[in-house]
């Protein structure tokens, strides 16, 4: 068993003797984790800025904040993947400069004003409530906006501590 072992081991090094990145390093996946996980606690904190939704049932309020964060996680994987091509690299992450980040924000900003002006004027899928601020010129949410603003940098800020401490790992156990 001992040389079974050593030698698998032995395999899964690489050239320069550390071991290959694992899922886990692959940036798409924490940044779609981060963002599920910050943008589902967010789309519950703005149910009453939604017309209906505070009044929902339970289960079905559930379901809408769940679809809901899906799309964010579907944005935000859009944004990154636009941010690293502007720079030419996935790995801006670790070192995230103001064009990457800039890019990321705004591809976010961009695709939730045009999905809200979608769903609120022309499906009609959602309303806002009269808790809602509306922002010029398409009478964007307050809210879905404040959401891309204050969510991307700590997606970006846990993504790189968690790649960060993944390759640590990797070495440390080289």
């Amino acid at each position: 068993m001992g040389h079974d072992s050593e030698t698998t081991a032995r395999a899964a090094l690489s050239a320069d003797g550390a071991r290959p990145a694992g899922l886990w390093e692959v940036p798409e996946l924490p940044v779609a984790f981060f963002s599920f996980i910050l943008h589902f606690v967010w789309e519950f904190a703005q149910v009453p800025t939604y017309a209906g939704m505070a009044e929902m049932a339970h289960w079905e309020a559930i379901k809408l904040c769940m679809s809901a964060t899906f799309g964010d996680v579907g944005f935000a994987l859009t944004a990154f993947w636009t941010a690293s091509l502007a720079v030419r690299s996935r790995d801006w992450i670790l070192r995230p400069t103001r064009v990457p980040v800039a890019v990321f924000v705004a591809v976010g900003i961009l695709l939730t004003v045009g999905f809200e002006y979608y769903y609120t004027n022309i499906s009609l899928r959602w309303t806002y409530s009269d808790l809602m601020p509306l922002v010029p010129p398409f009478d964007t949410g307050l809210s879905p906006l404040l959401q891309w603003l204050v969510i991307p940098p700590f997606v970006i800020w846990l993504t790189r501590r968690h790649l960060l401490g993944a390759r640590a790992i990797r070495s440390a156990n080289a």
